[in-house]
């Protein structure tokens, strides 16, 4: 039988040269009328695809023996673009404003680089063919022209406007938002693209209709069909007896358990436990509610979440992945209400090591519903009329800020990388205007929580390793060795040096260089530029470790009600506790499932993330539109070859254009990040506080505009004369997957595992910790 996999192998070997369909048909032995059918209709299937190319004589191969590289288009404002190659670490290729041929910001494209490229410089190429347009529908704004208008695109990718005549307006007029569906592509990108308005949105001044833009620029769907509602109202609002006592699920409702979120959470995914055991070691109990249970594989709400990929938190409102009456009511853990979750229990020793550990279905009902700032007054400002008011909870609050601190401390000692950059909280007033821009605290009610999370998304993480289960992991790749070793040698201006090479240097020493900067003039830059030098985390179907964390085992485990890939994680778990190992046939149709599944969820974090910041940059914009003219102080964030940004306290940042530096010529200096003066030699760094004045706002673009008007504090920054070495070790090899130590989950009337004397689970297992070494004084 010929299959796609067959012909394109066939055509990537070395042997192979570009055939006709006749030497193809002969090649592969097609011989009866219908079997000629099928084969056409497969490399018709595959050239759509670019996986082959049909060369103008009529002959296939496949790309790369072409000379064709096939990609996804990244458009820039001023009309060029870069083809990002499929496979990771091929270099990006350059293309130019008269080389697009009609391509447009996230089609998937075929390119020819050129042949005439010099060592060290970038590679550039023509697009030949479009496979795949991204999408046709475009918000923007309309322009009226009298007797026809254009569509100015929201998204600056997007260099074309698109002209729409006047019979396919809609009535538009000047100033409206609206949505463009393209009609008729420019077919040598030379000539604007042709469409018509599908949808008026409202004026761009009017009220919401600033978001209501993004959301519609980002396909961000905020209601629900009637097929997924109908599925939804179909959930009970209570959960029955015979949930209750099903699946071997057992009762915690005795157990003391609260949840902790911010004031204005409706959403609540996670509760957690602490108790102290009679071996004075802990037990740490995270739960986490049960949405696998209500939302099955291959339901409308699945088929639904799936496609959301993710909650996305704007401004004003909350685009979530599930419908309210789940994620709002029956999935949230309210408290004293009986809820449906997934328990991890740990037992942490004094080091805050988890030596034992559990994951079993279970029904809890929580003491109280906290908030962070509730139990930041009670742990640190021993506020007394709520510390009266929780007195039966506050000693666990006590023990939890403990065992946070012991198991950050753990986290942080083994390499952990951990930035403390401040955010913002935008507060808006009914209409969806600005009131002011606050910073978002970090206390150790947050921490508590965070590490919490962490702890139980590394644990079930390992588990799952061990037993060899197809799995979905949260990971982060090693630093682009390029972009670190830059960053290695831009630190040694400031007298650092980190020991070891790029290709295997250890996550802690990134944090033991963030922590000798701290405090110091050179902390922000050097965090700023480290950052830079990092890659996305993303979701994996296999398990490839956490830089950042500088974990080992990491998935999500904790936010099923807003994130797929944690719904998709306790669809394996209770698929482990209730029918054991997966037998050959599932794991190979999971493992044909779950790479697309972290693909997709991946790029829905990133569009979430995407839109989310985008919102915060249009109404900062429009908080400082009545500051024109005032004078602030803030810090250099970023410098650039046509600027400077500045940040000012609450986060906001502005641009200080070039043009704007009108004391001397400045030059941007990019092995130092600074700009530097061409007759004074005066230079503005990462880190420097200077004065700035507000000269201008585009609320459209969501931009700000500074000028200097004094410097206020100058960084330092000479290279200090004994240089400070920080060594850390190189990194270890992943362990491969065995057989696991520890029981994945018991029958019903089974002891838990800090009650019992033996051992569960299977005998094999991770190999045994070694020894700590001693630290070095």
């Amino acid at each position: 039988m010929v299959t796609e996999q067959r012909i394109v192998e066939f055509m990537r070997e070395e042997a192979y040269h570009p055939m006709t369909v006749q030497e193809l048909e002969e090649a592969f032995g097609v011989e009866s009328a219908t079997d000629f059918k099928e084969f056409i209709k497969l490399l018709n299937l595959l050239e759509e695809e670019g996986k082959i190319i049909r060369t103008r004589s009529n002959r296939y191969g496949v790309p790369e023996r072409m000379n064709l590289i096939k990609g996804k288009l990244q458009g820039n404002a001023k009309g060029f673009g870069f083809v990002i190659q499929e496979t990771a670490g091929e270099p990006d290729i350059y293309i130019s404003a008269h080389d697009m041929n009609g391509a447009l910001n996230g089609d998937i494209v075929l390119c020819r680089p050129s042949p005439k490229v010099k060592s060290g410089s970038r590679v550039e190429g023509e697009i030949i063919r479009i496979l795949q347009r991204a999408n046709n529908r475009f918000v923007g704004t309309y322009s009226d022209e009298k007797n026809y208008g254009f569509v100015i695109v929201d998204d600056k990718r997007m260099s074309k406007d698109i002209f729409v005549p006047k019979n396919m307006s809609m009535g538009a007029v000047d100033g409206h938002k609206v949505i463009a569906e393209i009609s008729k592509y420019s077919e040598d990108g030379r000539t604007n693209p042709e469409g018509k308005i599908v949808e008026i949105l409202g004026h761009k001044n009017d009220p919401g209709v600033d978001i209501l833009s993004i959301i519609h620029k980002y396909e961000l769907a905020e209601g629900f069909d009637d097929h997924v509602m109908v599925q939804a109202e179909s959930v009970p609002d209570e959960i029955s007896e015979e949930e209750l006592q099903g699946q071997g699920r057992r009762d915690l409702r005795d157990r003391v358990m609260v949840t902790i979120d911010g004031a204005d959470a409706k959403d609540l995914d996670d509760a957690v436990s602490l108790e102290k055991l009679d071996n004075g070691n802990y037990l740490l109990g995270v739960h986490i509610a049960d949405v696998s249970h209500y939302v099955k594989e291959g339901s409308p709400l699945d088929e639904e979440a799936y496609r959301r990929g993710t909650s996305v938190y704007l401004v004003d409102r909350v685009i979530p992945m599930l419908p309210h009456r789940l994620s709002n009511g029956i999935c949230s853990l309210n408290p004293q209400v009986n809820r449906l979750t997934l328990t991890c229990d740990m037992e942490l020793d004094e080091d805050a090591k988890v030596v034992r550990h559990d994951i079993y279905a279970s029904v809890i009902k929580t003491n109280e519903r906290m908030t962070y700032s509730d139990v930041y007054k009670i742990l640190e400002e021993e506020d007394q009329e709520l510390i009266d008011r929780y007195e039966p909870l506050v000693p666990m609050f006590r023990m939890m800020k403990d065992v946070a601190l012991r198991l950050r401390n753990k986290r942080m000692e083994r390499g952990a990388i951990d930035f403390d950059f401040k955010e913002s909280k935008i507060l808006v007033d009914p209409e969806g205007k600005p009131t002011e821009v606050i910073l978002r605290d970090r206390t150790i009610a947050e921490q508590i929580i965070e590490e919490f999370m962490l702890a139980a998304n590394e644990t079930v993480a390992e588990h799952f390793h061990w037993l060899n289960q197809p799995f979905i992991y949260r990971t982060h790749e090693d630093p682009d060795e390029g972009k670190l070793r830059n960053f290695l040698q831009f630190i040694q201006n400031f007298g650092y040096v980190v020991k070891g090479t790029p290709s295997d240097i250890h996550p802690r020493a990134l944090q033991m260089l963030l922590d000798q900067v701290h405090g110091t003039p050179e902390e922000t830059v050097i965090s700023k530029v480290m950052l830079r030098s990092m890659k996305q985390a993303k979701y994996e179907a296999a398990n490839n470790g956490h830089f950042g964390l500088a974990a080992e085992y990491y998935t999500h485990f904790t936010s099923p009600i807003r994130r797929y890939p944690d719904l998709i994680v306790h669809r394996l778990i209770r698929h482990w506790l209730e029918q054991g190992p997966m037998t050959e046939e599932q794991k190979e149709e999971w493992a044909e499932k779950l790479p697309d599944i972290a693909r997709h969820t991946s790029e829905r974090e990133r569009v979430a993330v995407d839109a989310e910041r985008e919102t915060d940059d249009l109404k900062k914009a429009e908080f400082m539109e009545d500051k024109v003219g005032q004078e602030f102080e803030g810090m250099v964030s970023s410098v650039t070859n046509f600027g400077m940004f500045v940040e000012l306290p609450n986060t906001i940042e502005g641009l200080v254009h070039m043009s704007y530096l009108t004391d001397d010529y400045y030059h941007y200096d990019e092995r130092t990040y600074a700009l530097v003066g061409e007759r004074t030699k005066k230079s503005y760094r990462i880190g420097d506080m200077v004065n700035i004045r507000v000269v201008g706002v585009n609320k459209d673009e969501h931009t700000v505009d500074f000028e200097v008007v004094g410097m206020a504090q100058r960084a330092e920054r000479k290279p200090k004369k004994a240089k400070i070495v920080i060594e850390a070790g190189k990194r270890e090899k992943k362990a491969k997957p065995g057989k696991v130590a520890v029981a994945a989950g018991k029958k019903k009337g089974d002891q838990p595992f800090w009650k019992e004397a033996a051992k569960a689970g299977n005998k094999k297992g991770p190999k045994k910790a070694k020894p700590k070494k001693k630290k070095k004084k």
